[in-house]
């Protein structure tokens, strides 16, 4: 008897327009003991397969049909009241998005505490011990403090280690990982699973991974399910499906994951296309996006860090002495070329995406210096002063669920950046440049008149990404730009920004946890370590002869896809 069997299940989401199906008659099993990856692109109903199995469809999503069975116990159908005891106690679910999973108005502490006193029968004070104990096992340190805090006061990796020890603190039977290690850098990614692996095999759980990392699933999986627009085009032992793919879709999409051993021109790409809906190639040159008028007669590095400090106060307090603060950048100093990506690497939490938003103008610095084009920016007093550069620099943050107005249609959301900066002549413009910027992130110009609730989180993405190129920016701030990716679609952003770079000059700062793909898209790169920058090199040199021993370990940690390489 399988621990988890899916029996024919299909589910549907009605709407005015008609039902769409989102997965179609769907059928795996997954053994006690054993880890089960399911890939596919975004949108290919990965997320949605796991959350109908808890019962946790998004309105209006509903099975249509099939069957779900845990340890040969019926659980499709259950009442709310007969589910909530299956959740958690027999079924533990990391979800995609940590921050939308943890309530903001209560710490850490509250959040595991509870959890663990609703599904096992212990003391307040033996709650408290296991919930620090899973903080040390998730790789969170000084966890007798952070475990006070909230979540707001965790970077976005730290809040994934949270979510996941909430998901491990009832002890269930079966795992649902739903892109676990999305905001992860390689140490703790290898912790995380390590720990999942170690459960699978010391208590008999099982686990169902989904995930667009197919590093991780050929190390950690023992059979694999592809997805495909809702339809299971190929399942079967890992070693099997990633070796000798049956499918043309398998194998397209094994192609498309990044090297890590050599760098390439050009990431491959996912060439199995059904129907209609690839990115259009523009011609960079004669379009709008090519004709930015700025002046550009400096010499010197386009983006200067100097000394650059930052420190968050934890416990505030009228006296000094008793104030406590965490250092969150120290002393950081770095340049950027014009037409040059720099990368910044190094464990959640380690300062890189606060580097990103002080840049940006989002933080103030304690201390230090940041130019642009030789102006200096931390000594600007004025938003009249700073918006011509701010136009200039634009980001792309790591969350596409909290970073898009959800009441406003895709449309605006692209279009607010050049209406706020008056950059087309007319609205008819506006709305050319907008579907340029859609059909260019192989989404549609029909996705404009969507809401984001109505996308996938790689859909969200791409619509942050054309929403950041609508000003025609000349640095391009990337906070993990691709985690929420999966390869296929990380392919083709990623080929799109060196289009950008080659034709425009595009400088661009970028963050990211994914050492192959820093490999393929830097020029540079920088390490970071507890806030400290401890090693800049050529990427090529970083990642055949690293000088800093952490620089090493990362290195050394780095998955190796294990499948056919064509």
């Amino acid at each position: 008897m399988s621990l988890l069997e899916v029996k024919n299940l299909r589910i549907e989401y009605p709407s005015r327009h008609g039902v769409h199906a989102a997965v179609k008659s769907l059928s795996f099993s997954i053994e006690r003991g054993e880890i089960v990856g399911v890939v596919g692109e975004s949108g290919a109903g990965k997320s949605t397969v796991g959350n109908g199995i808890i019962d946790l469809l998004s309105p209006p999503g509903v099975i249509a049909s099939g069957d779900i069975y845990l340890d040969g116990e019926k659980i499709s159908g259950l009442t709310d009241e007969q589910m909530r005891l299956v959740r958690g106690s027999k079924i533990g679910f990391i979800f995609q998005d940590p921050m939308t999973s943890l309530n903001p108005l209560f710490t850490v502490e509250k959040q595991l505490t509870e959890t663990i006193r609703a599904n096992l029968k212990v003391t307040g004070k033996e709650a408290y011990q296991r919930a620090l104990n899973l903080m040390d096992q998730v790789g969170i340190p000084d966890a007798h403090l952070r475990i006070k805090q909230y979540p707001h006061q965790f970077s976005g990796g730290m809040r994934q280690r949270v979510v996941i020890a909430i998901a491990l603190s009832g002890e269930p039977d079966l795992i649902i990982a739903d892109e676990p290690t999305t905001a992860l850098d390689v140490s703790i990614q290898d912790q995380i699973l390590t720990l999942i692996r170690n459960l699978c095999i010391e208590k008999n759980v099982g686990c169902m991974l989904v995930t667009h990392d197919m590093g991780v699933v050929s190390n950690v999986t023992d059979k694999v399910a592809v997805m495909y627009r809702g339809d299971l085009v190929e399942f079967g032992p890992t070693e099997k499906v990633l070796g000798n793919p049956d499918h043309d879709y398998t194998r397209s999409l094994i192609s498309a994951v990044p090297r890590s051993d050599i760098k390439l021109d050009r990431f491959p790409l996912v060439n199995y296309i059904e129907e209609a809906g690839e990115m259009k190639k523009l011609d960079i040159k004669t379009h709008w996006l090519g004709q930015s008028e700025d002046q550009r007669e400096y010499s010197g590095p386009l983006l200067n860090v100097e000394n650059v400090s930052l420190r968050f106060t934890t416990k505030d307090s009228m006296f000094e002495s008793r104030r406590e603060y965490v250092q969150a950048n120290d002393n950081i100093s770095f340049h950027i070329n014009e037409g040059e990506t720099f990368g910044l690497v190094g464990e959640s939490g380690s300062g890189k995406s606060t580097v990103a938003r002080v840049i940006a103008g989002l933080y103030k610095p304690n201390a230090g210096k940041i130019s642009f084009e030789g102006i200096d920016l931390t000594a600007i007093k004025s938003e009249k002063q700073r918006r011509p550069i701010r136009r200039q620099m634009q980001m792309v943050f790591q969350n596409p669920y909290t970073s898009m107005n959800p009441r406003m249609r895709i449309f605006d959301i692209i279009a607010e950046p050049i209406r706020f900066h008056k950059l087309a002549q007319s609205e008819a413009q506006t709305r050319q440049i907008v579907h340029d910027l859609l059909d260019h992130v192989g989404l549609g110009r029909m996705a404009g008149v969507k809401y984001p609730h109505e996308f996938s989180g790689g859909q969200r993405q791409r619509i942050s990404i054309a929403r950041a190129l609508a000003t025609r920016p000349r640095l391009l701030i990337c906070d993990e730009p691709t985690s929420a990716l999966d390869v296929s679609v990380q392919g083709q952003i990623l080929n799109l920004l060196k289009d950008l770079q080659d034709e425009l000059n595009l400088t661009m700062l970028f963050i990211s946890h994914d050492l192959p793909v820093i490999r393929q898209v830097c020029d540079r790169v920088g390490v970071m370590q507890k806030g400290k920058l401890l090693e800049i090199a050529p990427t090529e040199q970083l990642f055949n002869t690293p000088q800093h021993q952490y620089s090493q370990h990362l290195v050394s940690l780095m998955p190796e896809f294990k499948g056919l390489r064509v």
